[in-house]
């Protein structure tokens, strides 16, 4: 039987009769349509949004007033800060072959705290005279004041000694790199000359007795002056001692031999000075040759550390920068 065109005859498979299994698909569509539903062009929205805490009851937080930033406490640390940034920046270099060792730097300030309880020690257990313990922190600040000096005057020699003792192939080489110590010790000297020029300034002005606007210009600019130029004094002090005008860019060794020179000096100086100090004989000499001692055995230690862990001679060349050792 026909089927008038639309589908299979009666027999075929898809068609209707006896032996079809009914209307197929048309042709040319897949029996398995992998139709995929839309998706939603957007996620869903979260249905918990985030809620903040609610803040909790209580006192709020204080806000610092302005008026801080104009305050004695504020001025003073900000001072203090910058001094010592600069003061660093100009004293505390240690050259293109710096040597880091922590455990020297360890040892180091570990013998300083020493000997500072010891010199306690010894006021306390045999007792000082009539203003002891005013004249040793003014004794110790006068050390640390003169150590510069002492550096500036009797530093070239122990350089120009450590130079010479070098051999004659490195000697250029060893004066060439003078500029950064000769640099510090002009900044120290320059720093020095603003000082006394500007106490100068002052006593003059005062002697003339200047006033109205003329005096406030010339007094608020001398104060301006000493209060931060005081400060950056003493710590370029501390710091040009510690690192003796950074002659390190010289050699790595120089600075503890330049330490071991400048001690002893002191130490003469002090004895010339004070004389002996108070005690049985014994405990005048621990305490007399105690500190030279010790800061010449610790140089002596940090050169045979150079020397064993970094190659470093005193009759060798600057090496080639390492990193820290801890």
């Amino acid at each position: 039987m026909a089927t008038g065109g639309w589908g299979p005859g009666t027999g075929q498979p898809g068609g209707n009769g006896p032996g079809g299994q009914g209307w197929g698909p048309p042709p040319g569509a897949p029996a398995n349509n992998p139709y995929v539903p839309p998706q939603a062009p957007y996620p869903p929205q979260n249905p918990y949004p985030y809620v903040p805490p609610a803040p909790v009851p209580g006192r709020a937080p204080r806000r610092r007033s302005r008026l801080w930033f104009l305050s004695a406490p504020y001025l003073v640390t900000a001072i203090i800060r910058s001094a010592h940034r600069v003061a660093v920046r100009l004293f505390v270099q240690e050259g293109d072959g710096r040597i880091e060792d922590r455990t020297v730097d360890r040892v180091q300030v570990a013998r300083t705290v020493l000997g500072a309880v010891a010199t306690v020690a010894l006021f306390l257990a045999y007792g000082a005279e009539k203003d002891g313990w005013e004249d040793a922190a003014t004794g110790g600040v006068a050390n640390m004041i003169i150590a510069p000096v002492l550096l500036i005057v009797g530093g070239p020699l122990v350089i120009l000694g450590f130079v010479f003792y070098a051999p004659s192939h490195l000697r250029p080489h060893l004066r060439s790199r003078l500029h950064a110590p000769l640099k510090a010790v002009g900044w120290y000297l320059l720093m020095v000359l603003v000082l006394v020029g500007t106490l100068l300034g002052i006593g003059q002005a005062a002697k003339t007795d200047l006033h109205g606007w003329q005096g406030f210009v010339v007094g608020l600019a001398g104060l301006a002056v000493l209060a931060w130029g005081i400060p950056f004094f003493l710590l370029a002090s501390l710091y040009s001692a510690r690192s003796a005008f950074n002659t390190a860019h010289v050699h790595p060794m120089l600075p503890p031999v330049v330490t071991v020179a400048l001690v002893w000096v002191l130490a003469i100086f002090n004895l010339i000075d004070s004389g002996m100090p108070q005690g049985p004989p014994v405990v005048q000499y621990c305490s007399l040759l105690g500190g030279p001692l010790s800061v010449t055995a610790v140089s002596l230690w940090e050169m045979r550390r150079m020397r064993t862990r970094f190659g470093v001679a005193v009759r060798g060349a600057a090496p080639v920068p390492a990193p820290a050792l801890r």
